[in-house]
């Protein structure tokens, strides 16, 4: 048994680890689950809409969900790239609406919910090719969303961190857009699996050595276990000096996931190839514990990823 926080304890329970061998069912249950945890709040003071974004490298156009608050910061604003979570192998822009809306409203930005394609059916480098796509696109479309193009970040949960890492670098590789600020939140990002929480979280709630495994074996497809794996499609496997001249970065990470101690490398391998970079390990916590919004130390995470955002975006504070 893990010492979970005690406002978190009551849920484990409810909240199984999904099992990634049908993808398909994968992402039914992962519906479900979501369900279990309460009734999505409406959103209010925003509104959105869905564009298509010229197509990417493999040819395929991809979706963004643009949302934009009724009250705005400024205009021009900034605005963030937004990547949703699940394995590499489920969630949508659907499934995160609700978060990437309250993040317009929070912030007073503009955010732009990546419509990614998901592995088995599109293993890597798809998902990567669409959020390069959106990040030329949205910097091509600036003026008409009132943005500053010198003021956009790209965020992610999980796999949408992973993906959020991996862009920062690919724009830095091929002279891309800007990128000023990647918050990268319990990010996924090093296919090895060869560190201590990896081997020792296996019976943990939403996500286990087991499902990582099997996310990876999915999004990597012939690649899975070679040694030349990319960086951009598990950065976790770089070296410090592979890592200079990407943005700041903030990394969260949480106790009891096996995740942990690949982001807190991560961290640590960003600050010394020179990159600005924050970390912060919150205790008693599981992936995905975030989602239990009323426990204390989700607060704290939610109001850290604000007032860093707010920072890196050059928002007035809360």
């Amino acid at each position: 048994m893990y010492p979970y926080d005690i406002e978190l304890e009551p849920y484990v329970a409810q909240l199984p680890s999904v099992d990634l061998t049908d993808p398909v069912w994968a992402r039914d249950e992962m519906e479900r689950i979501r369900a279990g945890l309460g009734p999505a709040p409406q959103l209010r003071d925003v509104s959105w809409a869905d564009h298509t974004v010229p197509a990417s490298a493999s040819g395929d156009a991809v979706g963004v969900r643009v949302y934009q608050p009724t009250t705005r910061a400024g205009d021009p604003t900034a605005a963030i790239l937004f990547f949703h979570g699940g394995g590499y192998v489920m969630g949508s822009v659907e499934s995160e609406h609700v978060a990437a809306g309250v993040l317009a409203v929070a912030l007073g930005v503009v955010v732009a919910s990546v419509e990614y394609r998901l592995a088995p059916e599109h293993p890597y480098p798809a998902a990567l090719e669409d959020g390069y796509a959106a990040l030329q696109w949205l910097h091509a479309e600036c003026a008409q969303f009132g943005i500053d193009s010198a003021r956009v970040a790209v965020t992610g949960n999980s796999a949408g961190g992973g993906l959020a890492a991996a862009l920062a670098i690919h724009a830095r590789d091929h002279g891309g857009p800007a990128i000023c600020f990647q918050y990268l939140g319990i990010p996924q990002l090093d296919d090895r699996l060869s560190l201590a929480s990896s081997r020792d979280c296996v019976d943990t709630p939403l996500w286990n050595r087991a499902s990582a495994q099997a996310s990876w074996r999915h999004y990597l497809g012939r690649r899975h276990g070679s040694d030349d794996t990319p960086l951009t499609a598990a950065p976790g496997r770089a070296r410090p000096d592979q890592l200079t001249g990407l943005p700041p970065a903030y990394v969260s990470a949480m106790a009891y996931d096996p995740l942990r101690d690949e982001d807190v490398a991560y961290a640590t391998a960003l600050a010394q190839a020179g990159v600005s970079v924050e970390l912060h390990l919150f205790p008693g916590t599981f992936h995905g514990s975030g989602q239990i919004a009323g426990a204390q130390v989700s607060k704290r995470s939610r109001q850290e990823m604000l007032a860093c955002l707010r920072r890196a975006l050059s928002l007035p504070s809360d």
